[in-house]
């Protein structure tokens, strides 16, 4: 239970505080275009359409069940993007250009990337202004974590692109376990600020929804899973508050 699970709903939880949220569904897989309810039907246009066809960006757009939640959908066409893309300029940055078009429309855009750093992830992160690291309360958390950061150290320094890490978010995590205590403590000592207060905790509840093609705040909207994703958003709302008013400043 990790970025997937993550994007769909924390996507939510900033929708229901009357944030305009689009996600856009940048894996393969699909899991967050189901997760969310959206069913591919004949005609309909998705992530693929807009890397591969130049379709406008805005055509492949669709409406959630949740209010202010937008979706930019995927389907396994978009495996081929990696194969497809790989002599064409500025390859990397072709997700980029089109998001902004419609940057405006928005104030917070989420993507969720593929697991793996290929050219679908390059074009996320290259789109992007900052990193949400979702991690499980598991042994390797630290070595994921300073992996996943070396990447984009790489994409930083390879493309002169300023990717700001939003901050790291520990998942999975069960109280009772000492592993899971352990985890939490070991990140925050290392990574200190970076780590988000806020914990997504371990839920049976969390897990189901998605197959529902529900965030957790409608699927269970009483649950400690989606009353942690709400702490979430009120935690980035206020963050990126304190931001502006320092730059203010």
């Amino acid at each position: 239970m990790g970025k997937t699970t993550t994007t769909i709903n924390l996507a939510a939880a900033l929708a229901a505080s009357e944030v305009k949220v689009l996600v856009i569904d940048c894996d393969p897989q699909g899991n967050t275009t189901s997760g969310l309810g959206v069913q591919k039907t004949e005609g309909m246009h998705t992530l693929y359409d807009v890397l591969l066809d130049g379709k406008e960006i805005l055509h492949a757009i669709c409406k959630t069940e949740m209010e202010g939640l937008d979706l930019l959908p995927a389907d396994k066409n978009l495996i081929g993007v990696n194969m497809e893309l790989v002599n064409t300029d500025d390859r990397e940055s072709i997700l980029r250009h089109h998001l902004h078009r419609i940057r405006d429309h928005y104030q917070y855009i989420l993507i969720d990337c593929p697991p793996a750093l290929d050219l679908l992830t390059l074009n996320a992160l290259m789109a992007a202004d900052a990193v949400l690291i979702p991690i499980q309360c598991e042994f390797f958390a630290l070595e994921g974590v300073s992996g996943l950061i070396d990447t984009i150290d790489r994409v930083r320094e390879s493309f002169g692109h300023p990717l700001q890490i939003e901050g790291i978010l520990l998942t999975m995590y069960d109280e009772r376990t000492n592993l899971a205590k352990q985890v939490a403590a070991d990140l925050r000592d290392f990574f200190k600020d970076e780590v988000f207060r806020t914990v997504i905790p371990r839920s049976i509840r969390l897990a189901e929804a998605p197959s529902h093609g529900k965030p957790i705040l409608l699927y269970d909207p009483g649950s400690k899973g989606s009353e942690a994703y709400i702490q979430l958003a009120k935690e980035i709302l206020t963050n990126d508050q304190k931001r502006t008013t320092q730059s203010a400043r």
